[in-house]
């Protein structure tokens, strides 16, 4: 007889989880991806497997630490593993284009603030699919646009706050899946 997994079970196995995230282990990608399966589980074996390769160590060197991006008169992105901190990314674009891809950001918060403003310029940001997304602040002979899939909300995943006075710019915030790399 197959009996499904406890709340605490679950609970347990998300912060598992979570912490990995933190710890380098696991992307944001990764850990929405994971603890959907986590919510999803019908047995306990399937929690087993989903949290089985965490005792595995960080993978060094593959992860910068960043508190705050900032583009003047140019085009910044930060993509791939990046690690934040920090619950704030600090925010400033003038005269420039950024681009920020959350996908696989390594971090243990539970709401993560993108904050600052952007002047004459892009601010582009990507987003895991079943992550929330707040999007506010001044916008000033701008356009500010948001395109999340159409998909539940991930239970655990963190809440992406996103607070940016525009002046003369273009925000634009997407949800896409996470792209495996060619093997």
């Amino acid at each position: 007889m197959r009996v499904p997994p406890s709340e605490p079970e679950r609970e347990r196995a998300a912060e598992l989880l979570q912490k990995a995230c933190g710890d380098g282990i696991l992307t944001l990608e990764q850990f929405s991806v994971r603890v959907g399966e986590v919510w999803a589980a019908e047995t306990t074996e399937d929690l087993v497997r989903v949290t089985a390769d965490l005792g595995r160590a960080p993978v060094v060197g593959s992860a910068t630490t960043v508190d705050k991006v900032v583009t003047v008169f140019s085009e910044n992105k930060r993509r791939g593993r990046w690690r934040l901190r920090e619950p704030r990314l600090k925010l400033f674009t003038l005269f420039g284009s950024t681009e920020l891809d959350l996908r696989e950001v390594l971090t243990d918060q539970d709401v993560i603030e993108v904050a600052g403003t952007c002047t004459f310029g892009e601010l582009k940001i990507i987003v895991p699919e079943g992550v929330e997304v707040d999007l506010t602040g001044t916008v000033v002979f701008s356009s500010r646009n948001m395109h999340l899939a159409a998909v539940p909300r991930l239970p655990g995943t963190p809440e992406i706050r996103v607070h940016v006075t525009t002046w003369f710019s273009n925000v634009e915030v997407v949800s896409r899946p996470y792209a495996l790399p060619p093997a």
